[in-house]
């Protein structure tokens, strides 16, 4: 079979790429709506376990029920919303087994970032950045934007492997673990004991020792897991208290 045969003509090819000529608009409207329910759900103005009204959102935004019910769908595949027959759509409320997941996902990806860096080559430049955040920060008693900064410091630690896909992949860690925080909803008590470890991980790595400040990483995660595990359950309770 010649190798021409499995493929269709040019003309039929771009007759299929006319015929979806009407999606773009479209396509592109449901992705702006998607961002901007995205952002709003990471800042925390919708919080886990609030109901996403169609009708309002649709009145808020001047949109049609179509284009939000897609922009629902990508947010359900960022798992940062579900979907209850007959009741609607709502914020996710993270599992205890999702953050599991999430801490697993980071101890791999962030370890290997510390493991391989090399203080030649590499730049610590976002790490100290977000280390001066939380700073800052801290000084103005903004523990929402200590937990911000903390967030930004191991988004810039899982940076330092300079891979594009990987940094897409945490993309989603990053936000599902919003989703965690905000359900926690005590950022003093949760983030108050771990900016002075930041500080000890950008140290080892500033200093070349990689291997002690992989441990303090994953010290740093494992016992930031068993934080949450811990009270998750009573956070939850009074989360489904307030909405």
């Amino acid at each position: 079979m010649h190798l021409t045969s499995l493929n269709p003509p040019k003309e039929d090819a771009n007759a299929a790429l006319a015929a979806h000529r009407g999606l773009l608009e479209r396509t592109s409207r449901t992705a702006r709506v998607a961002g901007i329910l995205r952002e709003l759900i990471i800042d925390g103005s919708f919080r886990p376990g609030a109901r996403l009204s169609e009708p309002d959102i649709c009145a808020a935004l001047d949109v049609s029920r179509n284009t939000v019910r897609e922009a629902f769908q990508i947010l359900i595949e960022d798992r940062l919303v579900s979907h209850e027959l007959n009741r609607g759509v709502f914020v996710r409320v993270p599992s205890a087994e999702d953050i599991a997941e999430l801490y697993i996902c980071r101890r791999v990806v962030e370890s290997a970032g510390v493991r391989d860096f090399d203080p030649e080559t590499g730049n610590l430049g976002d790490v100290a950045a977000a280390l001066e955040l939380a700073e800052e920060r801290l000084a103005a008693d903004d523990w929402t934007g200590v937990g911000t900064a903390d967030i930004h410091f191991h988004r810039a630690i899982a940076g330092l492997s300079n891979s594009s896909r990987i940094d897409e992949l945490m993309g989603g860690v990053w936000n599902e673990l919003r989703l965690v925080f905000h359900v926690m909803d005590d950022a003093h008590r949760f983030h108050s004991p771990y900016l002075a470890r930041n500080h000890e991980i950008y140290s080892a790595l500033k200093a070349g020792d990689n291997a002690t400040a992989v441990e303090l990483l994953q010290r740093y995660l494992y016992d930031a897991r068993d934080q949450i595990l811990a009270d998750y359950p009573a956070a939850v309770e009074k989360l489904s208290g307030r909405t």
